[in-house]
């Protein structure tokens, strides 16, 4: 091993959050090394939000084909070819993969080397052959996903996000673990290529949103022929002469062709060697602090090392945090109060700040909650697509504490309501918005409006305009 190269910033993992800290960190003048042992881009790139993006566009569109007879044009039944779309998903991460490379990292002057670190002291990793000793080391080890200790799992080959996209031939049946957001947006996408498609949670589907905008969104999925088993406990999984079997409650059972497991996340932390640089951890992540520090003070953690948040926005966020402390000693701090996220299925659910059980939790009666239902916006009605809505928790004086969307585009329509929760802005710093018409943005406004419409047409406002036409 040759002596040790020091520099400022020393990165490992080159996921999202790792990247981000290093190009930031280089792009100041800081001298950069970054460690990646596997794919350059992380689990976001090439294993998770590019290509499950990308396979539900092709979805959306065969979706689209199927139902155009609604608008008056007949198309008939889409004819899908999967390996097709697989080759349409592998040519997205392609075309986005230079951004994340390492020509491009060295490029801009980060010394990349492609190998696993290890801690070997308090301000020191190796790896490949190589020491380095830095002033500060970040840990953005990135997570895998978590395989749930059912019996019989680790004997049928289940499918994870890191191999599904390597599927070329379509599952006739894919029976999916995890009513999460990756759950849920692979039974939408592959139902729509023409899967058969079973969904399993052991608690309801999507926990972390409005339940009543999840209700909305169960009816689609289980309109279009999806299977939801909610609140159940997998007893076993067995290879069966038709293919896989879950087992499930009290002996019913489910039979498919192929099993996802998209059941939570695990952090990666198995040869970090973590002990040696003093670095405290937990099955559930390292841990830090509201500055991102470890429990050694020269090295920061961020992503889905530390657990939740498991976005990739979060981590671009968490980065800033980072550079922020470990270059300019300011004392930046995590505040996720306006973090945002969003289940890209059809149609969109997006959530940010509390939800009303969250808030009525916290604030009790104070709370309130505004609701305006896509039906009633005329863009929606154009495009057909009118189920959802609007759910917005305010207190009383109308400050913003959280907001959902169920529908179109929600992902694009939550991120007005994150600049609300962030700047603490009250509901009527959007009634004088002025929003294109038609647009589903107009939902917006209408929530706003809605919260003040029982205060405008009480009595007393009727009483001032015939008090100001006497006088008049």
């Amino acid at each position: 091993m040759s002596g040790p190269i020091d520099c400022d910033v020393c990165v490992i993992g080159a996921g999202a959050a790792g990247l981000s800290v290093a190009v930031g960190a280089v792009q100041l003048g800081a001298r950069t090394v970054l460690f990646e042992k596997g794919t350059m881009g992380g689990d976001c790139l090439n294993y998770g939000c590019v290509p499950s993006k990308a396979l539900l566009a092709a979805a959306h569109a065969a979706q689209g084909i199927a139902q155009a007879a609604r608008y008056g044009i007949h198309a008939g039944t889409p004819a899908v070819d999967f390996a097709a779309v697989m080759r349409h998903v592998h040519e997205v991460i392609g075309q986005i993969a230079p951004h994340d490379s390492v020509e491009r990292l060295e490029k801009l002057g980060v010394r990349v080397i492609g190998a696993a670190a290890q801690f070997t002291g308090r301000d020191e990793v190796s790896g490949g052959g190589v020491r380095v000793r830095a002033r500060r080391i970040v840990i953005a080890a990135g997570s895998a996903a978590l395989i749930p200790p059912v019996s019989g799992i680790e004997q049928i080959g289940a499918l994870t996000n890191e191999t599904l996209f390597s599927l070329r031939r379509r599952p006739e049946h894919l029976l999916i673990l995890g009513g999460g957001p990756v759950g849920v947006e692979m039974a939408q996408a592959f139902r729509r290529l023409g899967s058969a498609v079973s969904l399993f949670q052991r608690g309801r589907l999507l926990p972390r949103d409005e339940p009543e905008l999840v209700e909305v969104l169960r009816e689609r999925l289980a309109g279009e022929g999806i299977a939801i088993h909610e609140g159940v406990e997998i007893a076993a999984i067995c290879p069966d002469a038709r293919g896989i079997a879950v087992r499930y409650g009290s002996g019913d059972e489910v039979v498919g062709s192929h099993l996802l497991v998209a059941a939570g996340r695990q952090p990666r932390l198995t040869g970090l060697a973590l002990e040696r640089a003093g670095i405290e951890y937990t099955s559930a992540g390292i841990r830090v602090d509201a500055r991102l520090r470890t429990s050694n003070r020269r090295v920061f953690a961020l992503g889905d090392v530390i657990g939740a948040p498991q976005f990739t926005h979060a981590a671009g966020y968490q980065a800033g945090i980072v550079i922020r402390n470990a270059l300019f000693r300011l004392p930046a701090k995590v505040d996720y109060r306006a973090l945002p996220w969003v289940t890209y299925c059809d149609p969109e659910l997006a959530q940010v700040g509390l939800t009303e059980a969250q808030a009525r939790e916290r604030f009790g009666a104070t709370v309130q909650v505004v609701r305006v239902n896509l039906e009633d916006n005329d863009r929606a009605r154009a495009q057909g697509y009118t189920a959802g809505g609007i759910k917005v928790v305010t207190n009383r004086r109308g400050s913003i504490l959280g907001a959902g969307i169920l529908g179109p585009q929600a992902g694009e329509l939550i991120a007005l309501w994150g600049l609300a929760v962030s700047q603490g802005l009250r509901l009527s710093a959007l009634t004088n918005l002025i929003i294109p018409y038609p647009t589903l943005g107009e939902i917006s406004k209408a929530a706003a409006s809605a919260f003040y419409r029982p205060k405008l047409f009480s009595p007393w406002p009727r009483r001032l305009v015939r008090l100001l036409r006497a006088l008049s």
